[in-house]
């Protein structure tokens, strides 16, 4: 058996993919998540996910005391990124205040390393894409500003406590296990979900945004690379070619149709969001090896034919803390 290894938000879509990942190398794999993302039928038989909430230290510190982790991957977050302006206490408490607990507790249970993933949302819209690592972060909204306090963080752990992590910078991350139930994240989740109800698929503005959806399989064996090097390090992750809203929309709508489906487009008013935004992934090619070899096409049919098997869950909606500006299909 080789290290153990702890897993934060292992029931979403990271989290499930990845420990499957990591039991077939042989790890001992634990997780945590407190299911308000993920369903614990996503989880792999073979594992102990225990349902904690980040936000209590207590737990999270008698967590390490029992299990004592070597290595931790924290992806639990509440990715919502254009709603994060609106529900400003719920995004910081789940993305920033639970990250530090878990800081904390690495901390003070010598782990080994943290790898953290943070988000193309770091970058902002004042960057020009294809964002590099070593440009200057400049979120636009309540998540980018979470993400990118919690790296700060973790760099004065090191420099303080020899805390060592890397981060990851993840971006529009596809495939089976996701949350389609959300209304407010995961877009292609979101179509594929309103197409099985027989409803549009829906745009934000005129469709010209520019994003690169990933096949979640291609981050295993990059993520597993870092428990052991580049410390300090940060690293784009994801898909190298761009594409539209609207061309994806389009892509998904021809997909739909291999299953029965025939969904219309519907565009809505456009919200606060950086227009273009993709990642050049050339250190984590040299470094880690990173081979991007996501086929956009397939990942959405395997992702249809999973999401055919799903139980008609609830869609999640959230209390808004600000309901000034907000969208009308927030309403």
């Amino acid at each position: 058996m080789k290290s153990k290894v702890l897993i934060t938000g292992m029931a979403g879509l990271l989290g499930s993919n990845f420990s499957r990942y990591l039991l077939k190398q042989g790890y001992d794999v634990v997780g945590i998540d407190d299911f308000s993302g993920g369903y614990k039928e996503n989880l792999p038989k073979e594992v102990k996910c225990s349902n904690i909430n980040l936000g209590e230290l207590e737990a999270v510190e008698s967590f390490f005391k029992t299990e004592k982790p070597e290595y931790v991957y924290h992806f639990a977050a509440y990715a919502a990124e254009g709603l994060s302006p609106f529900i400003r206490r719920y995004n910081y408490i789940n993305n920033l205040i639970c990250s530090s607990n878990l800081i904390t507790s690495a901390i003070n249970h010598n782990v080994r390393k943290f790898i953290f993933t943070s988000s193309m949302a770091t970058y902002g819209a004042e960057n020009i894409p294809p964002f590099t690592e070593d440009m200057q972060p400049k979120p636009i909204d309540p998540y980018g500003i979470a993400k990118y306090a919690v790296e700060m963080d973790l760099k004065l752990a090191h420099d303080q406590f020899g805390l060592n992590y890397s981060i990851i910078r993840p971006h529009n991350i596809i495939g089976c296990y996701q949350n389609i139930w959300d209304r407010y994240r995961n877009v292609i989740g979101i179509w594929i979900r309103k197409i099985i109800h027989h409803e549009p698929i829906s745009i934000f503005g005129d469709g010209m945004q520019k994003r690169a959806f990933s096949d979640v399989k291609y981050y295993y064996k990059p993520f597993e690379q870092l428990m052991t090097s580049y410390n300090g390090e940060i690293f784009n992750l994801g898909a190298d070619q761009e594409q539209t809203i609207l061309e994806a929309a389009k892509t998904v709508q021809k997909c739909a149709a291999d299953f029965g489906y025939k969904p219309e487009i519907q565009h809505y008013e456009p919200r606060h969001e950086a227009k273009i935004a993709f990642c050049n992934h050339d250190k984590a090619k040299r470094l880690l090896n990173f081979v991007d070899g996501t086929d956009f096409n397939q990942t959405i049919h395997d992702m249809f034919e999973w999401a055919l098997t799903q139980p008609d869950r609830p869609v999640k909606s959230i209390d808004y803390e600000i309901s000034k500006n907000i969208y009308s299909y927030w309403k």
